[in-house]
């Protein structure tokens, strides 16, 4: 039983009386995804980590998990997003800077080093190369003998909003919509538990769209992969349920709340209607991250308190997993001390604020309840543009998704030239700066410690092995084959992510705008 500090009961849901459908766990899951919501159990708490060489990134994972950390989330690099090893002329100057290098199986072994992946799950943030380093983590799994119907995590292989907001895209299009649904197709014989795709408005939100915004071309682009798998004969009822969304949380508190609610609905209707029965299918799941583009280098400590404002949103929003950013990643990748802090606010939030106590507490307030109807009917007015186009990947080819992010970016950033819009420390209640922050920057010569490694393991694996297994790729580029068994055999014997990559771009070409 739940009580109050001072005794008081605290029911697991409150519903108005006179509406007795407001249940959670129920269709549409306006209230929640799951009955008890967070009395049954919390949120994972993931800290988004990666960086330099996979010893380095390794040894923060397991700092991470000593400090609470429930979850892994693991970043990488730009080479390793658009396919290029370390060694590559493209890489240079990037290599381990935003995230981890990872060139072959050998690297995510030394990432993952001394933790168990069943007892774990893992996010990593990868598009264009997905399927590649997908099938490094299940390389790992199966050399440690693992069950793989046990390994769960999350990749994001969310193409579509790379072209429309964020750049790490390697295919054409409708190529790279094909290498998605593969995945889907393996995953559900081989990865049961593993969620195959994180559609995500995070980026959408990060490069300038308005929540309405985020919330409707996210869903569109989940629309369209749904029907993409329908279209390759694939059962909504299994994969509609390994479908998850990752969502950016800013500071509009309330708008964000109700945000998160529309969404659950908003998707139950949508997988209905594409022909989806089981309840677990028609289930909008999400991982939320606090908006990195509200951090501000002036004043950074004041970020704390954006995260917190962000990361409860989240919350009362019902999040099934939550990244809270460190305080000092609009100057730097963070510090153990700011990882820590992220870490302890969601903790915090977790064990000590009471919003856990009960589901979806802010249920029948006007205001959250009005806004959740709003921000609905926003989002759909969108959708139905996007209908009217052919979908969203026809929106995304001619532009119009680009644009209107384009356009509400620059909308805002009127606003805080003009003051409209306050951001404390920026444009109003400023001070001379004259505190320095902790500084956390990646060394150059990660390239060279990580081209060593590359020509030390072609040195020593079978090439005749490798050659085969890339030619086995390229043939199946060319036929109705799934890839994801090829790019598998490749990665176990040690061919390099650029080197599949470039079988793939030979094949498919790349994406030109």
């Amino acid at each position: 039983m739940k009580k109050t500090s001072s005794g008081i009961e605290i029911k697991e849901i409150y519903t108005d009386p006179s509406n007795m459908a407001e249940k959670a766990g129920e269709f549409p899951f306006t209230r929640g995804v799951r009955k008890d919501m967070y009395r049954g159990r919390l949120w994972t708490m993931r800290q988004y980590a990666g960086f330099s060489t996979a010893e380095e990134s390794n040894a923060r994972y397991h700092y991470l998990l000593n400090q609470g950390t429930t979850g892994l989330s693991v970043a990488f690099d730009l080479p390793t997003q658009i396919g290029y090893d370390s060694d590559h002329a493209m890489s240079e100057g990037e290599v381990g800077k935003v995230g981890v290098a990872i060139d072959s199986l050998e690297d995510m072994e030394t990432l993952f080093k001394g933790i168990t992946l069943e007892n774990v799950t893992t996010s990593m943030t990868i598009n264009a190369t997905a399927s590649t380093l997908l099938a490094m983590y299940v390389a790992l799994a199966k050399k440690q003998n693992a069950d793989l119907s046990k390994i769960g995590g999350t990749i994001q292989n969310d193409i579509l909003k790379e072209y429309a907001a964020r750049g790490t895209y390697i295919y054409p299009v409708r190529q790279s919509m094909r290498i998605i649904t593969d995945i889907f197709e393996w995953c559900s014989k081989e990865l049961p538990r593993w969620n195959t795709i994180s559609i995500s408005g995070y980026h959408i939100r990060e490069a300038g769209s308005t929540a309405a915004q985020e919330l409707a071309f996210t869903l569109a682009n989940g629309k369209a992969y749904a029907e993409s798998a329908l279209a390759k004969g694939l059962d909504i009822n299994v994969f509609g349920k390994r479908l998850s969304f990752f969502f950016n949380a800013h500071n509009d508190f309330f708008e964000e709340i109700a945000k998160f609610r529309a969404a659950r609905r908003i998707w139950a209707n949508i997988m209905r209607d594409l022909g989806a029965t089981a309840p677990e299918a028609m289930m909008l799941r999400f991982h939320t991250q606090t908006g990195g583009s509200t951090l501000t280098a002036q004043q950074p400590e004041n970020n704390i308190s954006r995260v917190t404002i962000q990361a409860m949103a989240a919350v009362l929003g019902g999040t099934q997993s939550l990244h809270t950013n460190g305080f000092d990643e609009a100057l730097n990748l963070p510090t153990k001390k700011a990882a820590r802090t992220a870490l302890r606010t969601q903790q915090i939030i977790g064990f000590e604020s009471g919003i856990t106590n009960t589901v979806d507490p802010l249920g029948g307030s006007y205001y959250v309840e009005s806004l959740t109807d709003a921000i609905e009917a926003e989002a759909l007015k969108l959708m139905s543009q996007i209908d009217q186009m052919g979908g969203a990947v026809s929106a995304v080819e001619n532009g119009w998704i680009q644009d209107q992010i384009a356009y509400s970016s620059y909308e805002y950033q009127k606003q805080v030239e003009s003051k409209e819009a306050i951001v404390v420390g920026v444009n109003q209640f400023q001070v001379e700066e004259t505190e320095t922050m902790p500084n956390f920057k990646i060394n150059d010569s990660i390239r060279d410690t990580q081209t060593q490694k590359i020509n030390d393991l072609k040195s020593c694996r079978n090439e005749i092995l490798v050659t085969e297994k890339l030619k086995n790729l390229k043939a199946a580029c060319s036929s109705d084959a799934n890839l994801m068994p090829y790019i598998l055999d490749t990665v176990e014997q040690y061919a390099t992510l650029g080197e599949i990559a470039d079988v793939l771009r030979g094949e498919f070409g790349e994406y030109n705008h």
